[in-house]
């Protein structure tokens, strides 16, 4: 009896602030019996009553109730705000709402999302309100959020609106997260979602990142099955596709298609088909077809593609043809255009020249980019001047560019190639320490500058280093250490790694036991190769086509002891 005389008097209370801010007697809310027992419940009941009214009451509500002193308003009345001013079609101010609290209040946790899917009934409300959220997190790198929202909505029978599901595949395929693209295309599907023209739009140019030319060529069917045409964007990402991939005559037959379709090809289109011409070094075709461009002005990127072309060919005068035609037409060279070049001079060995390009791009206020620094790290490393390229590497740094994994390994090779093994260690620790991982290439450097200066020792000894630096050790390392090992047939080295790792109870894989098997067959020790295989059997570890294809590549003149593994491991 005691609540429900409690829930009469809310009731009343809510009604009373109500007819006060509909009379507008805003002073009448600052009297202490009104004003103190004003709570974000109350609050937020007020703004429902005041809603069928028109969102002006509301929102002008909404907006006073900010002005008293130390309060702010709770999600949940924000939340009402966001579908009150959504109902009256307010969107611009809705949105503007709910970036605001997306990012303070965790919108994207399963607790809150639970909490706010059961304050609204209206499903179209719901739909537009959770699709912004998946569109604000997305636009916002919060793509985990997103992803959060989305599968939320799906489980809570909200059907998300196609604008947010293309901007949430938008962004996974800008972020290369292509697996994850398909995922959610097939939860999307699911669901009952629709898509269109620029739902398949994105799906393709995932097709182009992954460089998956079957499954963009499924797509255009499908779309067509569907009734929905391609437009220049389609047909300029698939074009794009067949020339990274060198399929210059399916790109040609693209083109063709888009304009049988009424659809004219733009620079875009032009430039991709010039990529294809100067990728495989077709520059005489590639120049006519240049000059064949119609309905389309070349840009920086058109002249670029062709300067890039004729230093791939080593034909740099052409290329400095090139930029000359380029600056007549009044488009001026950036860092892209010279880094080709750049890298062509440094190739040659023409450090000189380079620098005076260097000088040139400084003089035109041009700034370096990390591929620029990384050409000229790896040309001074080269030719063995590594004061030369540390030098490069701290102007980078004093340029504000962090060095890339590229730098890092350019002076690591350098610094082994010069036999200076405890710079090259240090810069690797300095790679480690940026959160970049060492390839097993870079692991082969050292072992091999190590195994020249008759040190073996200090190789085995980098798991152990890296430990004591409080690094992260994984199998990664210890199979590249064990395979360069076993390449240069230093099995007794590659056993002593193999027997540190199992004591740090981290077990083999295929690659190790493989790569051990494979050295103490040609080191005659047919005993211990068979244990190995033996053990590799007992822990269902597979040869994968993968595996072979490197042992083939790697050990072609020994194809009798690979037959004899391959063989042992069936």
């Amino acid at each position: 009896m005691a609540s429900l005389v409690c829930l009469s008097n809310k009731t009343q209370f809510v009604k009373t602030v109500c007819a006060i801010v509909l009379k507008g007697h805003w002073d009448n809310l600052l009297k202490p019996k009104i004003g103190s027992s004003l709570t974000s419940t109350t609050i937020n009941q007020v703004l429902l009553h005041l809603s069928p009214y028109g969102f002006f009451l509301s929102w002008s509500f909404f907006k006073w109730v900010e002005t008293i002193p130390s309060y702010s308003h709770s999600l949940q009345s924000s939340w009402t705000m966001i579908h009150i001013l959504t109902k009256q079609k307010q969107f611009k101010t809705a949105q503007n709402m709910l970036e605001k609290i997306a990012p303070k209040n965790f919108l994207s946790s399963p607790s809150v999302l639970n909490a706010l899917v059961g304050t609204q009934v209206d499903p179209d409300l719901n739909s537009q309100v959770f699709s912004w959220l998946v569109i604000i997190y997305a636009n916002s790198k919060m793509i985990q959020d997103a992803i959060q929202v989305f599968e939320h909505m799906m489980v809570s029978g909200i059907m998300p609106q196609l604008h947010a599901c293309t901007v949430l595949l938008n962004s996974l395929v800008k972020d290369r997260l292509i697996d994850t693209v398909w995922k959610i295309y097939k939860k999307m599907i699911k669901i009952g979602v629709i898509p269109n023209i620029h739902i398949f739009n994105v799906l393709i140019h995932a097709c182009c990142k992954s460089s998956e030319v079957e499954k963009a060529e499924q797509l255009l069917a499908e779309m067509e099955l569907k009734g929905i045409f391609p437009d220049l964007f389609t047909y300029n990402t698939l074009i794009s596709l067949y020339c990274k991939k060198g399929m210059n005559y399916e790109a040609l037959c693209v083109q063709e298609r888009m304009e049988r379709g009424g659809i004219c090809p733009d620079i875009v289109t032009y430039n991709s088909l010039l990529y294809g011409y100067c990728r495989e070094g077709r520059m005489t075709e590639a120049l006519r077809f240049f000059r064949e461009i119609t309905g389309a002005t070349p840009n920086h990127v058109t002249y670029t593609t062709l300067i890039d072309g004729y230093c791939r060919v080593n034909e740099l005068d052409e290329a400095l043809q090139m930029r000359e035609a380029m600056e007549a037409k009044g488009l001026y060279p950036g860092v892209v255009t010279y880094n080709s070049i750049l890298r062509k001079l440094c190739e040659e060995g023409r450090i000189k020249d380079a620098n005076k390009l260097l000088n040139e791009m400084s003089e035109k206020k041009i700034e370096p980019d990390n591929i620029t620094c990384n050409t000229l790290v790896n040309a001074y490393c080269k030719i063995g001047d590594m004061k030369s390229a540390l030098k490069v590497r701290n102007k980078m740094l004093e340029g504000g560019l962090k060095p890339d994994q590229f730098t890092y390994k350019g002076l690591i090779h350098g610094f082994c190639k010069a036999q200076e093994m405890e710079n090259a260690k240090e810069v690797l620790f300095d790679m480690l320490d940026a959160g970049f991982s060492p390839s097993y290439c870079t692991y082969s450097w050292l072992v091999d500058g190590y195994c020249n200066q008759d040190n073996e020792e200090a190789a085995i000894e980098l798991p152990n280093e890296f430990v004591r630096k409080g690094l992260c050790v994984d199998i990664s390392v210890y199979r590249a250490l064990i395979r360069r090992f076993c390449r240069r047939e230093k099995v007794e080295c590659a056993q002593r790694i193999f027997n540190l790792m199992q004591g740090r109870g981290i077990l083999g894989d295929s690659v190790v036991y493989t790569s051990l098997a494979y050295a103490y067959m040609k080191a005659g020790k047919t005993i211990v190769a068979s244990d190995m295989l033996d053990e590799m059997y007992k822990r269902r570890l597979m040869i994968t086509l993968k595996i072979y294809r490197c042992f083939n590549a790697s050990y072609a003149s020994d194809k009798g002891v690979l037959g004899y593994i391959l063989g042992s491991c069936d």
